[in-house]
């Protein structure tokens, strides 16, 4: 059997308060900005791509037609005329005011409309 007789590396001792060897300056040193570039290098990238984006959301904003504002609150508009209920029975009244309820649900009668007409239909 082989022995070895010593080891492959010897181990550096440095007295205590000197300095270290050069190269082990340069190389943190190196490190260090290496790693400060690769930062500021990826900042840099997040930037532009931030950048990139609010430029194509805006573009596409752009692109859209623009749409008027509606106000909060507007202003009550007069009740649609509605033809009396025929003195013939309760089901045309009912058919009125079915038609009516799908008219307020499609959005085409406000709220105000919807109650106005109700109560010319029944009369109230």
């Amino acid at each position: 059997m082989f022995l070895r007789r010593r080891p492959l590396v010897r181990p550096v001792v440095r007295p205590a308060g000197a300095p270290l060897p050069r190269g082990a300056l340069v190389g943190g040193a190196a490190y260090a900005a290496g790693r400060s570039a690769a930062r500021s290098a990826r900042r840099e990238q997040d930037q532009e791509e931030a950048i990139a984006d609010l430029q194509a959301q805006q573009a596409q904003q752009q692109a859209q037609p623009l749409q008027p504002a509606q106000p909060l609150h507007q202003a009550p508009q007069p009740a649609r005329p509605v033809a009396p209920a025929p003195a013939g029975g309760q089901s045309d009244v009912i058919d009125q005011l079915t038609r009516l309820g799908e008219l307020a649900q499609q959005g085409l009668l406000t709220p105000e409309e919807f109650a106005a007409a109700k109560a010319k239909l029944l009369g109230v």
